[in-house]
């Protein structure tokens, strides 16, 4: 569970640092307060996209922080430890974003792609949004939902990778049936490309080869010429080649070494400097008797890198890759020529691609069928509770005349909000306050079944009021007992069921708003549901009635 939040320069936050407990914790505020402020930091922990309009202003960077208990989730202490980023029973994820725009993410202490923060903020942290009941609408988000609730993630992928995998040998199959016209055509012209190169028989690292060679060859005059002046130069003058020079002032500076040891060190430089000139010239002698005008192989080398040049431009590639254009050419004819016995066996391949699809599907089918009738019964049961009446939530699956990549039906939510009429489409039937405490049944519903230790519900109560309000706050504590549960509530009935409670305001310092948060006790619990009940004004009896819903709620 989530045991501790930092929040530095995020927003209109200065330096915020909450403690959690187990439980439902309540955090409210007035509008505009900054109550979003948590949940925003909280996804950009989870590894959500960055902003720099995030950061404070005036501030360079800002940071969050958050600290996790692991103690009751072997899974994830796993999952660290095959990444190397155990630590002992917490984990602590710290992201960081820049003025700049860049952003780095760090699990206890290392520093992580945002893609291996979202992978392990899936597995502590499912947050559920206001607006939650708009995406319900979408019939993906439903299918989604229903595999969730069977457990059938895993299958659902299963399906997909093998109806991917049937189209692509479909497909195959489709492309090796072309006319015979067409594919005799295509095999001559291969057959002709192919030949062409093979008269070249290029190989890796020729062309390169060649051209160096045709430079040294181009230039070889140029080549004997230097030889010929250098070693002039450095050796074979007799008396002014630089050895003479370095020969007379080593001897000469030799002589004057008795009357002043100071030449010492400049003897000993001339002496290692005509050792190595007469080295240089040595290898100058081997090298010059290397060199020789060679027109007939400067001609040939010509002639073929020429025709290294004339291939390229045929195949528009730069002529180093003449070889591998060869080997691909090479396959393309074997595989046309081969295209009968490929036909039937790509054929074969796609009928057992398609069966396995239908055989997967039809397992998904039927743990799908279980789950719609059970989701069906926990939700129909949640709207009763909800102040739904009557109404009924039916998960229709609508077979289909071929299987999808998704399986072998649609999956969608309906509706029957009068008793006696038939369920229709929960897009055509739920108004909006209705759509709203849906969503919200089948939220709690989800998150029960979930493994996930900690659940955010940001204001997912909004436009529930009454009864009603009280009886989400009772849900809600509920399953604070089997999860930690941070509510962002504007509902005095939900707040009382809290096992704690932040208040978050916004403070005025140095002409700058500022948000911050406290943890409020028993008497100031009582102060702020008094507010939320009827508003800045307090009296005895909006007191009075808040300590009354607290306590009952203890007591419960």
């Amino acid at each position: 569970m989530l045991n501790y939040l930092h929040i530095h320069n995020f927003v209109i936050a200065d330096r915020l640092e909450l403690v959690f407990d187990q439980g439902l914790q309540a955090l409210t505020g007035e509008t505009g307060a900054g109550k979003s402020i948590i949940v925003d930091a909280l996804g950009l922990i989870l590894g959500d996209r960055a902003d720099s309009d995030l950061i404070r202003q005036g501030a360079n960077q800002a940071e969050i922080s958050a600290d996790f208990d692991l103690s009751a989730q072997p899974e994830v202490k796993h999952w660290l430890a095959e990444r190397d980023l155990a630590a002992e029973g917490e984990c602590l994820i710290r992201r960081v974003m820049t003025h700049t725009g860049r952003s780095r993410g760090y699990i206890n202490g290392r520093l992580q792609p945002l893609t291996v923060l979202r992978e392990l903020g899936e597995q502590l942290v499912d947050i559920h949004s206001q607006h939650a009941h708009q995406s319900l609408l979408r019939r993906e988000v439903q299918r989604e939902l229903l595999d969730l609730q069977t457990g059938s993630q895993a299958l659902a992928e299963q399906v997909r990778t093998a109806y991917q995998h049937w189209q692509h040998c479909q497909q195959q199959w489709q492309l090796s049936d072309q006319n015979a016209a067409e594919r005799a055509a295509r095999l001559d012209l291969l057959t002709y490309q192919t030949q062409e190169l093979e008269a070249l028989a290029p190989h890796a690292g020729e062309s390169e080869h060649l051209a160096a060679e045709q430079r040294r060859l181009a230039g070889m005059s140029q080549l004997v010429e230097a030889y010929q002046q250098g070693l002039a130069a450095l050796y074979d003058a007799e008396e002014h080649s630089a050895h003479a020079l370095l020969s007379y002032w080593n001897g000469r500076f030799g002589e004057l070494h008795a009357l002043d040891q100071r030449l010492a060190p400049m003897i000993e430089l001339l002496t290692g400097a005509q050792v190595q000139l007469e080295e240089a010239a040595a290898a100058l002698q081997r090298y010059g008797e290397t060199l020789e005008l060679d027109p007939e192989r400067l001609h040939s080398v010509e002639q073929r890198l020429d025709s290294y040049y004339t291939l390229a431009r045929k195949h528009r590639c730069e002529p180093q890759h003449l070889a591998q254009i060869l080997e691909e050419l090479q396959q393309a004819v074997t595989a046309l020529r081969h295209s009968d016995h490929d036909r039937e066996a790509l054929a074969q391949a796609a009928a057992q691609a398609q069966a396995a699809v239908h055989q997967q599907a039809q397992q998904l089918t039927r743990q799908r069928q279980r789950g719609a009738a059970q989701l069906g019964e926990q939700v129909s049961a949640a709207m009763q509770e909800l102040g739904m009446q009557g109404a009924v939530f039916h998960v229709a699956l609508q077979p289909l005349t071929q299987p999808s990549v998704h399986g072998l039906e649609t999956v969608e939510f309906q509706v029957s909000t009068n008793p006696g009429q038939p369920p229709r489409s929960l897009a055509k039937v739920a108004s909006g306050g209705e759509l709203s405490r849906i969503s919200l049944a089948i939220q709690v519903i989800m998150s029960a079944s979930a493994k996930i230790p900690t659940l955010v519900f940001d204001e997912v109560d909004s436009g529930i009021g009454g009864a009603i309000a009280e009886v989400i706050g009772r849900r809600l504590r509920q399953l604070g007992r089997q999860r930690q549960v941070l509510c962002v509530t504007h509902l005095p009935q939900v707040a009382a069921q809290a096992n704690q409670h932040y208040l978050i305001s916004k403070f005025k310092h140095s002409d700058r708003a500022l948000t911050q948060v406290v943890r409020l006790d028993f008497e100031q619990r009582v102060a702020e549901i008094a507010r939320m009940l009827g508003g800045v004004r307090q009296t005895q009896r909006s007191l009075a009635h808040a300590r009354e819903m607290i306590e009952l709620a203890q007591h419960h």
